[in-house]
């Protein structure tokens, strides 16, 4: 397995859910399909949007909550930038942020990288889990976080400790059931150490008709 191709969401209703996605710009980043797997708590897994400036930052955060999101963290400036996080009513968990701390323009609602943050129980082994399937390793933080090489991918893999995304987050790390989340790759289908299943690409559309 070399290629991370896909990434899709299971969510109780794919109408509401892609009318959510489309008024938060990322209807075409994202695949749709319906699943009533029972899953409570933290779902192990966030959803990260790279941007350029703060004022995209509230652009993005500012369209997500006016679909229905539920903020979990206001947008704010950090030590690394400027960032917040919301929960899209699917329960998938968003983070929007930039290592900028100015505006250098208006809002552009332009999305530099999408990030897939996988929380790892162990992630030393989840990380030779991947590399032992293909991928390689573009940035590693010990055993704290592992940033994988994904360039033909509209998505960037990295792998977090599950503890320390959850309070990235603003979170309790606890949670049982399904990931409520499907990965798509040149590649047969296997569950990693966490749980998160992969699947073989398919030409499926990215999203159910409205």
């Amino acid at each position: 397995m070399t290629s991370f191709a896909s990434l899709t969401l299971e969510v109780a209703d794919p109408t509401a859910a892609n009318h959510f996605y489309t008024a938060f710009g990322l209807d075409t980043q994202v695949r749709l399909r319906a699943s009533e797997a029972p899953t409570t708590g933290f779902r192990g897994f966030a959803l990260s949007l790279t941007v350029s400036q703060p004022a995209t930052v509230n652009g993005f955060i500012g369209a997500a909550l006016d679909a229905g999101a539920t903020p979990l963290k206001p947008a704010a400036k950090s030590f690394w930038g400027y960032g917040g996080v919301v929960r899209a009513p699917d329960g998938t968990i968003w983070k929007v942020a930039t290592s900028a701390k100015k505006d250098t323009g208006p809002d552009t609602r332009q999305i530099d990288a999408v990030v897939l943050l996988l929380g790892a129980s162990d992630v030393a082994a989840s990380r030779q889990f991947y590399v032992d399937r293909g991928l390689a390793v573009a940035k590693s933080f010990g055993r704290k976080y592992v940033e994988f090489a994904t360039p033909s991918s509209p998505f960037t893999l990295a792998l977090y400790g599950r503890r320390a995304l959850a309070k990235d987050l603003g979170v309790p790390a606890d949670g049982t059931g399904s990931h409520r989340l499907a990965l798509g790759g040149d590649t047969e289908a296997f569950t990693d150490p966490d749980g998160f299943a992969w699947e073989a690409t398919t030409p499926a559309p990215l999203t159910p008709a409205p």
